[in-house]
C-alpha cells in the first residue's frame, strides 16, 4: 500500500475527520508491507478463497476480487463464522483487511483464536448508524491496498438497511470495480451483491446449527460444535 505507516495514518486521519467512526482499533502499530507477490494491489488471482470448503468449491476457489458479495442469514446460522475464516485467509495470504462494524459486535480475541492476524486488521466501529457505516466503508474501499474489506450490517435495525439509497451498492461496487479487492456485506436478509459477486446465504432451513454432546436435556448439554449449511446463490445485483 505504499507507505504502510503514511497511509494507515491519513486514512484514520480521513475517518476521523468525517465523524465516521467512534474508535479505530489495530493490533499493530503499523502496517507491515507484504512481500510483492502477496500485495493485493499486485495479486494476479482471480478469487479469494474463504476457508470454508464447501463455499469455496461453489465458488470455484473462492470469492472473486473487485466484485461486491454478501453473507447472509440469521442469528447463531455461521454468518460471523464464515466472516471470520475469510479474514483469516486473508491474512494468511499477507493482505490487509478491513472490517467496518457499526454494532461493535466484532470479539477480537475468538478472531485471533480461529486464525486472523489482527496486525493485519484495520476495526472501524461505531454506534449503530448505517449511513455511517456506508461512508466509512466507501472512504476505506477508494483508500485501495486492501484485500479484503467488510461491513457487518447483521445487527443494524431491518428497516435501516433496506432504507439506504439503493445507488449505495452500485457505488461501492464500482469503487472496487478492476481492483484486487473483495467486498462483502454481512446482513440477515439479502442486500445487494455486483456482476460476479455472490450471495453466501446460510440456510437454518433445516434447523439450528448447534451440535450439542451429551443428554437431550437443556441442561445437560455442551456445545461440540457448529454445522454451517451454506448455499451459494448466482451473481445479479439484484434479484
Amino acid at each position: 500500500m505504499g507507505s504502510s505507516a503514511a497511509s494507515r495514518a491519513e486514512l484514520e486521519s480521513l475517518l476521523r475527520a468525517r465523524k465516521l467512526d467512534v474508535t479505530l482499533t489495530s493490533a499493530a502499530p503499523l502496517w507491515r508491507t507484504p512481500p510483492a507477490h502477496q500485495d493485493p494491489a499486485r495479486c494476479d488471482d482471480a478469487v479469494a478463497a474463504t476457508g470454508v470448503r464447501t463455499i469455496d468449491e461453489a465458488l470455484g476457489g473462492g470469492l472473486c476480487r473487485g466484485q461486491l458479495s454478501e453473507i447472509v442469514g440469521g442469528r447463531s446460522s455461521g454468518r460471523t463464522s464464515v466472516m471470520c475464516g475469510a479474514l483469516a485467509q486473508a491474512t494468511a495470504r499477507g493482505e490487509f483487511t478491513a472490517l467496518i462494524d457499526p454494532c461493535d459486535r466484532f470479539d477480537p480475541a475468538s478472531a485471533a483464536a480461529g486464525g486472523v492476524d489482527l496486525s493485519r486488521l484495520l476495526w472501524v466501529r461505531d454506534t449503530g448508524d448505517a449511513g455511517r457505516a456506508v461512508k466509512a466503508i466507501n472512504l476505506v474501499l477508494q483508500a485501495g491496498g486492501f484485500g479484503l474489506v467488510v461491513l457487518d450490517l447483521a445487527d443494524l435495525p431491518g428497516p435501516a438497511v433496506r432504507g439506504l439509497p439503493f445507488t449505495t451498492w452500485f457505488r461501492l461496487a464500482r469503487v472496487i470495480e478492476g481492483s484486487a479487492t473483495v467486498a462483502v456485506l454481512v446482513a440477515s436478509e439479502h442486500v445487494a451483491r455486483s456482476a460476479a459477486g455472490a450471495t453466501i446465504w446460510m440456510d437454518g432451513t433445516g434447523g439450528s446449527p448447534a451440535i450439542w454432546n451429551g443428554r437431550d436435556s437443556n441442561r445437560a448439554r455442551l456445545l461440540a460444535g457448529v454445522d454451517l449449511r451454506p448455499r451459494v446463490l448466482g451473481s445479479r445485483l439484484y434479484e
